[in-house]
């Protein structure tokens, strides 16, 4: 099983790209070539001689060409072992096909930009003979070749010029990439009959997830990991789609982060800014221009924003362009920049700017555990004023009920145990990511410092004690938001009520783990 000699191709190709002069290479290197309809037509008109498939098995292309390559002359001379079959195909009158060059019908072009499409116009473009050839060939890499990327052209034409036939090791790597490519045209056609299934079950009984990989990265969270990054096939969205207007290449984390920045700015329709650290929200704010956002959110905590990314609903314009370049970020997310801030970038090279197009929320969350993935709805709900339970004697204002539902869409971002103290639209205190709630609401206050009196404060769970309510008295806090649900809520209550404290019950809570 080393080099095996090419003296028969069949070429049966969506993707024509390089097709011709890969032809032509092969025709010249002395090797017999077949092939079948656009393909053939495009041989023809560039007068390269071949054969077509039905000169091959005596039959016509069939059922409106949904039948043509499906024949034992066609598949025994792709699998047959050169060896122990070499009597049957003189027996029934086969040729050995040495090498198959597929690609399939573009079924994710067609669909992607039409999901109404009608059943009977999307089966057309379900690939059945050119799969079918593909998995024939890569199963038989032993004795033929199968090329699926137009990408490898080259590397086929260059061992054939030097020894005639292709290596084991290639026939190997090409059987692996076949196989890859099957599969993943499978999945994405599930997919898709998933996303137009009516009425069907919250998660579906088989899932089928189909990446191609975009970035060999440096490291990944720390230089002795490797690390690669990946995207979904049949999504345009979302940082591996960024268009990156300068930089170095995103790292490990830097894609981490952006992604919990992009996610949270995306909760609001107004002018609004998010910095993430470590993937934790450090300063959030809405305004009303672009610029007033990103100045109060930075100001939420200067000094973790140091390092940080930080992202925008709205155009990046010059004025906030002229304050990142004073201080040190990783990166800039907006849906667009203006002229002149691009141009105040470029005296940073190594900032990363990315522009990505704002969109809702994803419908679904995915995370890896050893032996298998957790599959979940994301966090969309958004808590209205009008589901506000008020539970304590102090009314809040229409101020705090801003301030309040303000800071639950960005609560929803921060690793629990969260807290989340804030003002006027802007968050000027996070505890996040503690093991302790009690430790969450001191580390919240000790951010907000000066600022937090008059303010409000969000949990995402429930407080178990009335400990957070004495130590949070003492700041200026005028009114809390969480979900109650403690065995011990009229302990908390009760202590509000002394402190002249407003709070109100959500009745839902937004754990991030």
């Amino acid at each position: 099983m080393n080099t095996t000699p090419v003296k028969r191709a069949l070429l049966s190709v969506s993707d024509k790209s390089g097709l011709v002069e890969f032809a032509n290479h092969l025709v010249r290197l002395g090797v017999d070539l077949i092939s079948t309809g656009g393909t053939s037509k495009m041989l023809r008109e560039a007068n390269i001689p071949h054969r077509q498939v039905d000169e091959i098995t005596g039959l016509p292309e069939m059922l409106d060409g949904r039948v043509k390559t499906l024949h034992h002359k066609i598949h025994g001379g792709i699998l047959g072992k050169r060896d122990e079959h070499a009597a049957e195909i003189v027996q029934h009158q086969m040729e050995w096909i040495d090498l198959v060059v597929v690609n399939f019908y573009p079924f994710e072009k067609a669909v992607s930009k039409n999901y109404e499409m009608s059943w009977e116009d999307v089966i057309e473009y379900i690939d059945i003979g050119g799969p079918t050839m593909v998995r024939a060939a890569a199963k038989n890499f032993a004795f033929a070749g199968v090329v699926t990327d137009p990408s490898d052209y080259q590397q086929v034409i260059n061992e054939l010029e030097q020894s005639q036939g292709l290596s084991f090791e290639t026939r190997k790597n090409f059987a692996e990439k076949a196989f890859g490519l099957t599969s993943s045209y499978d999945a994405m056609i599930h997919h898709y009959f998933l996303k137009r299934k009516q009425g069907s079950e919250a998660c579906p009984r088989d899932l089928s997830m189909q990446f191609e990989k975009v970035a060999e990265l440096r490291y990944g969270e720390n230089p002795h990991q490797k690390a690669s990054a990946y995207k979904f096939k049949s999504c345009d969205k979302g940082i591996l789609n960024a268009i990156q207007h300068q930089g170095k290449e995103l790292s490990y984390n830097n894609i981490l982060d952006a992604e919990a920045a992009l996610t949270c700015v995306n909760e609001f329709s107004e002018p609004a800014c998010v910095i993430v650290k470590h993937a934790n929200p450090c300063g959030a704010a809405t305004g009303t221009r672009i610029d007033e956002a990103y100045q109060r959110a930075y100001e939420a905590d200067p000094v973790s924003a140091f390092g940080g990314i930080i992202a925008l609903n709205q155009p990046c314009t010059e004025t906030i362009a002229k304050a990142l370049a004073a201080i040190f970020v990783e990166v800039v997310i907006a849906p667009g920049y203006s002229p002149q801030a691009l141009s105040i970038f470029s005296a940073k090279p190594n900032l990363r700017i990315l522009e990505i197009p704002m969109y809702g929320l994803e419908n679904w969350e995915m995370k890896y555990v050893r032996g298998g993935v957790l599959l979940q709805e994301k966090d969309r709900q958004i808590i209205t004023a009008e589901e506000l339970k008020v539970v304590t004697k102090a009314q809040p204002t229409q101020k705090e009920i801003n301030a309040m539902l303000f800071a639950w869409r960005v609560l929803k971002h921060i690793k629990s145990n969260g807290i989340l103290i804030a003002k006027n639209n802007a968050t000027i205190g996070i505890g996040a990511g503690q093991v302790s709630r009690i430790d969450a609401v001191d580390l919240a206050i000790r951010k907000a410092g000066e600022h937090i009196h008059d303010a409000i404060l969000a949990s995402d769970a429930f407080f178990p004690f009335r400990d957070s309510i004495d130590r949070i008295a003492k700041t200026g806090v005028r009114a809390i938001i969480q979900p109650g649900g403690s065995v011990k809520d009229e302990e908390v209550i009760a202590a509000c009520n002394e402190n002249n404290i407003a709070m109100v019950f959500t009745g839902k809570r937004c754990f991030r783990h």
